[in-house]
């Protein structure tokens, strides 16, 4: 009887946890900051964490790019390269992780995206405006880099993906904050499908787990999408900074401890 009490509370903490994190991240990014943890506080093993969280992440991911693509906020011409392209970055920084230590990326990506949240918060204006204009073969290429890139970072290491892809579309290829987290959910969708599949063929899932937080992901990204998209890029920008500095505390505390 107390095991099973314990279980129901297990996964009612699991599942509110991983509802907010959907919400966040659908947003702008960082979810993981908030699933990840809450695995790990419920007793998951580290890899079945990472895999069982990249599970339900990736449902919840599914539905809230499908919702910026409904409401024309993802530009499929720019990226229609760069999706391949993050689906080969992915697979190969989720090989080579398994080869490299990670240690030696934390300080320069603390540093990284630290720069974009302070950026974010000094640059009056930046993100409110789609100024956006026409699709060149340049812009094509940069993006199918980006895609490469950002897809390997999160197939190797992971933190701060969201938060690097939109800060990328905004400061580069000048979209407002909506549209940039429309294009950003698109790449980081493709890496976080990519990974998810080799933690599926290497039996890291715990499904039992992973099927009722990836409900309530659904849930959580459905919510976020909808009130993103209904009000703007006024509503995503202070959840962008907040999450950015974030991740720049939580990379900074694992280094020190």
């Amino acid at each position: 009887m107390i095991g099973l009490i314990s279980l129901l509370f297990k996964m009612i903490f699991l599942c509110s946890a991983g509802f907010l994190a959907a919400f966040v991240d659908s947003i702008a990014g960082g979810g993981g900051l908030i699933s990840l943890p809450a695995y790990l506080f419920a007793g998951v093993p580290p890899h079945f964490a990472l895999g069982t969280n990249k599970f339900a992440s990736t449902s919840g991911s599914f539905l809230s790019t499908l919702g910026y693509a409904r409401s024309n906020k993802i530009n499929f011409r720019l990226l229609r390269f760069a999706v391949p392209a993050t689906v080969l970055g992915a697979a190969l920084g989720v090989r080579t992780v398994l080869l490299i230590p990670q240690d030696f990326l934390s300080p320069f990506v603390s540093v990284m995206i630290l720069v974009v949240g302070l950026y974010t918060v000094f640059k009056k204006g930046i993100g409110e405006q789609n100024n956006f204009t026409t699709i060149t073969r340049r812009k094509v290429l940069f993006g199918t880099l980006v895609g490469f890139t950002l897809g390997f970072y999160d197939g190797f290491f992971g933190p701060g993906t969201g938060s690097f892809l939109i800060f990328i579309f905004i400061r580069f290829f000048r979209y407002d904050f909506i549209n940039a987290s429309g294009n950003a959910k698109l790449i980081n969708f493709t890496s976080n499908i990519t990974s998810l599949v080799m933690f599926a063929l290497n039996g890291k899932i715990d499904y039992a787990i992973g099927i009722p937080v990836a409900l309530f992901m659904m849930a959580g990204s459905t919510v976020g999408t909808r009130l993103a998209i209904r009000n703007g890029s006024k509503f995503i920008r202070p959840i962008f900074i907040t999450m950015s500095i974030a991740v720049f505390v939580k990379l900074v505390w694992q280094m020190t401890t």
